[in-house]
This record gives structure tokens, sequence and C-alpha cells, in this order.
């Protein structure tokens, strides 16, 4: 009886974490990328190529970023007058403003993303998860 008990509470916590997994797969904004394609108005006519995806906002880049960051802390972030540029583990993430008002947000694989915005952010995006070029002490990557 004793454990019959701890058995259905054990499979009720059980389906509780199934279906909070499974709301956060199907409602999409389970990644940076799934926050930007919900929250923001898809702009095909402004992607780069197939590498970059291309949204829009009538907020300002840092108003844009403010709710990008507090949903998605990046791993990176560099700001200047031209841009916000996040880095997260695989997707960067650039925010620019538009002549019209309002932002133009990129969505990009890091593997494309470091060469194109490379000179801009130069080392500030550090490159790989997390870590700045090597690290991990004596002969560490050789």
């Amino acid at each position: 009886m004793k454990y019959r008990r701890w058995f259905i509470v054990g499979a009720a916590f059980t389906l509780i974490g199934v279906l909070v997994a499974g709301f956060a797969v199907f409602s999409g904004s389970f990644s940076p990328r799934g926050f930007v394609k919900d929250k923001y108005t898809r702009a095909a006519s402004q992607d780069i190529g197939r590498q970059a995806i291309a949204y829009t906002s009538r907020k300002s880049p840092s108003a844009v970023s403010d709710e990008i960051t507090k949903a998605w802390k990046p791993a990176d972030q560099y700001v200047d007058g031209s841009g916000v540029y996040l880095r997260y583990d695989d997707d960067s993430v650039v925010i620019v403003p538009v002549a019209v008002g309002g932002s133009l947000i990129l969505l990009e694989k890091m593997t494309t993303a470091y060469p194109r915005y490379h000179s801009t952010v130069g080392n500030s995006w550090a490159w790989g998860r997390g870590n700045t070029v090597r690290g991990g002490g004596p002969g560490a990557g050789k």
C-alpha cells in the first residue's frame, strides 16, 4: 500500500513534467530563435541569402534587445552605433535600426554570422560555447 502511493505520486510528477516539456516544445519559444519567430514580424524580402532570416519590429534596437535578452541571456553582446549584436551558443541575433523607424532583426547560425560580423564585433564575440579563445590552462587545445 505504501509503495503504491509513491508510485502514484511519481507518475503524477512524470505526467506534469511531460506536459510542461510538450508545451515548451510546441509553443516554439524555447530558444532565442523561437522567441524572435514568435514575437516579431517576418520580413522575407530583407533576408540575407539563406543564412540570415529577417524580422522587423516598430521598436528601437535597444528596446528589442532588452526584450530578447530578458527572455534569453546571450553568451556575448556587442553594441555600437550600427546596432546590437547578440551571440548565443549556435545562433546570432543582430538588431539594426531602419531608416523609417523600428528595427531589422536578423537570425543567423554562428557559423555564417561570425565571419559576416567579425569586422564589427571583433573579438567581442568569443568563439565557441561561451568560452574565450583557448583557455583551459597549460597545454590546453594543443
